[in-house]
């Protein structure tokens, strides 16, 4: 409207028609009240305009019903009725379409508009508010109440309306849309409504805004609510001054600059000196030339320095090409190391930094020795290691290393989930970068690094983008050769790199990955493997960190021992070194306020150091009993002992399984149930026994979820031991899965169940006759101590198990015992 109304007043014909249009609308008077107060006239629907009282304005009437209603108002010389639609999209409003607040408005003469609408001035005069509506026909009728918007004279009025008038003076000086007139005007108004209707008129806030504002009766309140529009809108106001000055003095300083450079070449070209621009393309090229690039990334580079001439030095662009060309030089093309391919030295490079770790060490030593006997056709393998954490996966790439004799790097691929983080952005990116391969090797400096991507299995997959399906390129010895990426779009070799991934599971590493790898299991350390790995690496080297000399203070095997048994629960040995820094620590303050420190850390000293124990391990049953049996179960700390109760109740058949177990446990327990019953006759239960009693079966430490198929063996076991009424051997832990004939399946986790077994104190372990492969690992001393029963069948087992029944044994509830103190997996 603003603008409509200056083009009105920049033609002099027009100007003085919409004087005389004006002057009409005053002699209009307004609608008389009855003998109740209220005006009865004519309904104007407006859609999405809004005519404060006192202002003028011209609107365009296109309806029917507009148009006879102000008709009928002219006819009579009568005000109308302006009511705003709540929806403006309704052609035809109801009575119930309308705000209850509207104006009382002049309206002038019609004109006649070229599309064929109508148009007029109109002159609001006060707020109404709706009492009833009329009907009349073509058009609505209403009966309105006038609102009295007269405030007396007082500080606060006066204080609120002089601090509008000022927010006001400062918007029109900042906005040059705001015409001066209307802030003249308002310098002159004495009603606080009046002055907040001219203002919100002016500013022309949104329509929903401005629904609001007319619809507050008080003009107190809406006085109050248009000072906070004008205080936003003078923030906007300022904020885009500001913006405005900041871009006008950059574009000015710009101009400055080039004017000045323009001299400078003038005056370096009179006195016959070079241009720096030019002395660095120069360097550029020859340093191009100096690398020995590949022809096709030479050929590149050049073709860019050559982009590069034809651009004005503050051209932003030639920041990009120049970023560009030195990615380029600084990558390494050709630079190798020269491997060590001396088997001997590896295996004593390796041996010296980890103990055990058998099966990794053997791989590294197979390659080497390829290497050596053919060291241009081998390829560089992609290995795999997977293992719990803390078992030394990363430690050990070192390792690899530093017996080899390359350069090291690393890059943690844990919670990447953007593609572009491995193949880099694309240069018409603003502040694009290669992907963390280049970086990387652009670190290692040479083109055949030992090159480790740690937490593989923990790479994201989401709407950004599939970081392992950019790895597919760069672990595959048959594509890396050519690796391209995004950024330099230049072919890479990486078929010199020797890649080691890193992971804690194959649940989560892609199937195609994957596939692209060599695996190597890391299990997790015995007892025996951390009492090795603490005296040889551990505990020296926390004795050096916190600065106690090695021979102030020593470790027993008991002290050990205790620390590993009742403090850690783990596979690998992060947290006994940090339990066995927490001594040294200690010690050292001692040592440091000159008090008296012990020089040999015992069992007992341990207790004084750490405090009372964490942890705690499991022993054998102490006797026979009815329906307990006795697993080993494989956990993520390694191999723990898990007993099994059965309690027979009277009932009606019913399975009760309790202790948190799994779904493929729970199938294994009505397996286990099956296959008794189907030998009920033979072990000498009745059949009408399995329909009169209630099943209760339990596995303690119910807080800890345990799931899998070995438990079979022990659980049938446990349920026989229940019916028949025969006692289980304390002394035996089995594991194994049981098919409803009663074979006996292989298990995982031979190695660490058996070292479990025998820390238990258990004299006989009932193993699947399958699983005589996985005796090879298992110590000598071990195998001394056990006896290992390999079985095929479920008779083998209740037969080594089950002692006879004593006379007059009656059923006994099976006694509670511990299960360790982590997910329990028993596979």
């Amino acid at each position: 409207m603003r603008d409509r109304d200056k083009s009105i007043m920049d033609d002099d014909e027009l100007k003085g028609s919409f004087h005389r249009r004006t002057e009409e609308l005053y002699l209009i008077p307004d609608s008389e009240l009855d003998k109740d107060g209220l005006i009865e006239a004519s309904v104007l629907p407006l859609r999405e305009v809004i005519v404060y009282p006192h202002m003028i304005s011209p609107l365009f009437i296109r309806r029917e019903l507009s148009l006879l209603a102000i008709e009928e108002a002219q006819s009579h010389n009568r005000t109308l009725i302006a009511l705003n639609q709540v929806n403006p999209e309704i052609e035809t409003p109801g009575v119930d379409d309308f705000l209850p607040i509207g104006v009382e408005m002049a309206v002038g003469r019609l004109l006649n508009m070229p599309d064929g609408s109508n148009s007029a001035l109109v002159q609001a005069r006060r707020r109404v508010e709706i009492v009833e509506f009329i009907e009349t026909g073509s058009y609505l009728s209403a009966r309105v109440r006038p609102i009295d918007e007269y405030v007396p004279p007082g500080k606060e009025i006066d204080a609120e309306m002089r601090s509008a008038k000022e927010y006001y003076k400062q918007c029109v000086e900042l906005d040059r849309s705001l015409p001066e007139d209307a802030f003249l005007f308002a310098l002159n108004i004495d009603q606080p409504g009046w002055l907040a209707d001219l203002i919100s008129t002016s500013v022309a806030p949104t329509f929903e805004v401005r629904k609001k504002i007319l619809l507050m009766t008080d003009p107190k309140d809406r006085l109050v609510y248009v000072i906070k529009l004008l205080a936003q809108e003078l923030d906007v106001l300022e904020l885009e001054d500001e913006i405005q000055y900041r871009t006008q003095n950059q574009v000015d300083r710009s101009q400055r600059e080039y004017y000045l450079r323009e001299q400078m070449k003038v005056i370096q070209s009179e006195l016959g000196e070079g241009d720096a621009w030019s002395n660095e393309i120069s360097e550029l090229r020859k340093r191009i030339e100096s690398v020995g690039l590949p022809d096709e990334v030479e050929i590149r580079a050049i073709k860019e320095v050559n982009r590069l001439t034809q651009m004005p030095p503050i051209s932003p662009e030639g920041g990009i090409i120049r970023t560009y060309i030195d990615w380029i030089l600084e990558l390494p093309w050709h630079k190798t190391t020269k491997d060590n391919l001396d088997v001997s030295h590896a295996s004593e490079v390796l041996d010296k930094h980890h103990y055990g770790l058998k099966k990794p060490k053997e791989r590294i030593l197979e390659y080497i020795a390829v290497k050596k006997l053919k060291p241009k056709k081998s390829k560089q393998p992609i290995l795999c290691f997977i293992g719990p954490p803390g078992t030394g996966k990363t430690s050990l790439g070192k390792s690899i290393a530093d017996a080899l004799g390359r350069h090291f790097v690393r890059v943690s691929l844990g919670g990447v989930r953007d593609e572009a983080e491995i193949r880099g952005h694309r240069r018409t990116y603003i502040g694009a970068l290669p992907g963390r391969i280049l970086q990387t090797m652009r670190r290692a400096e040479t083109i055949n690094p030992l090159f480790m991507l740690d937490e593989v299995d923990k790479l994201g997959n989401d709407f950004r983008g599939d970081p392992s399906a950019a790895l597919l390129e760069v672990l595959d010895p048959e594509q890396n050769h050519i690796f391209s990426d995004h950024y330099l779009e230049l072919p890479y070799d990486l078929s010199k790199v020797f890649f080691i991934t890193t992971a804690n599971t194959y649940a989560t590493i892609p199937p195609a990955l994957l596939d692209r790898m060599e695996t190597i299991e890391f299990s997790g350390y015995i007892e025996e493997d951390k009492l090795e790995i603490a005296t040889r690496f551990l505990i020296p080297r926390q004795i050096e960190e916190n600065g106690l000399d090695k021979n102030e203070l020593h470790f027993t095997r008991q002290g050990i021992e205790r620390i590993i048994r009742e403090y850690t629960y783990e596979a690998g040995v992060r947290n006994l070194e940090r339990e066995i820094g927490r001594i040294c620590r200690k010690v050292a303050r001692l040592k440091a306020e000159h008090k008296r420190h012990p020089v040999r850390i015992s069992s007992s000293q341990v207790e004084r150091f750490l405090g009372p124990p964490q942890f705690f391990n499991q022993e054998a049953e102490r006797k026979n009993e009815i329906g307990v049996a006795t697993a080993v179960a494989w956990t993520s700390g390694g191999g723990e002992i898990m007993p099994v109760e059965v309690l027979i109740l009277d009932g009606k058949g019913n399975l009760q399984i309790t202790g948190q177990i799994g779904t493929v446990m729970q199938e294994s327990i009505q397996a286990s149930l099956s296959y008794l019953k189907s030998r009920a006759n033979k072990l000498g239960i009745e059949s009408e026994i399995f329909e009169q009693v209630d099943v209760h079966l339990h596995i303690p430490e119910g807080s800890i979820q345990k799931d899998g198929p070995s438990a079979g063996v022990t659980i049938t076991t446990a349920l026989a031991s229940a019916f028949t009424h025969r006692p289980v051997r304390c002394d035996v832990g089995m594991t194994g899965e049981i098919t409803l004939r009663g074979r006996i399946l292989p298990v995982g986790g031979v190695k660490e169940k058996v070292l479990a077994a025998h820390r238990a104190g258990l004299k006989l372990v009932v193993l699947p006759k399958k699983n005589i492969k996985d005796l090879v690992d298992i110590p000598k001393k071990v195998k001394t101590d056990l006896r290992i029963e390999l079985v095929e069948h479920m008779d083998q087992v209740l037969e080594i198990s089950l002692l006879p029944k004593e006379k007059g044994n009656k059923k006994k509830e099976s006694t509670q015992k511990k299960a360790p103190p982590d997910k329990i997996e028993s596979n």
